[in-house]
């Protein structure tokens, strides 16, 4: 069995964004060399998130309007976690919601979606630099 890792790395400069990362875990699969397995991809950061959806604009809006109704950025003042001085604690509820990992199978060598299907980083304290881990096993 092959086993392979590799850390993506992003750095939105707002404090929230969705971007696309199907095209380069499909790399990291290709410099995998497997055919038959799982591929893990998750947020190593507690205020980012990975999941899968379409890609549309459309639903990134309504995902923008939905998170910041269930859990808006200001007043900083209404979470707990903010009185140890930080201003992030909507981003840890927002990556709470929209998940840490995803698996995705790997069949042919390729990641078995459904229809429409797409990886997404989902960036919710943006403005440095974090990262992604991929990690692919099988044969």
């Amino acid at each position: 069995m092959k086993s392979y890792r590799k850390e993506l790395w992003f750095n939105v400069n707002a404090r929230r964004g969705f971007i696309n990362i199907t095209g380069q875990v499909e790399q990291c699969l290709k410099e995998s060399g497997v055919s038959e397995g799982l591929i893990l991809v998750n947020a190593m950061h507690i205020t980012a998130s990975v999941f899968i959806n379409d890609d549309e604009s459309g639903l990134h809006h309504d995902y923008e309007e939905w998170l910041e109704k269930l859990a808006p950025h200001e007043p900083v003042s209404k979470y707990q976690h903010n009185r140890t001085g930080e201003d992030n604690g909507d981003a840890h509820l927002k990556r709470q919601l929209m998940g840490r990992e995803v698996v995705v199978a790997v069949t042919n060598g390729k990641l078995d979606f459904g229809p429409w299907e797409q990886i997404f980083y989902g960036e919710f304290d943006g403005r440095r630099k974090k990262r992604v881990l991929v990690k692919i096993i099988g044969d």
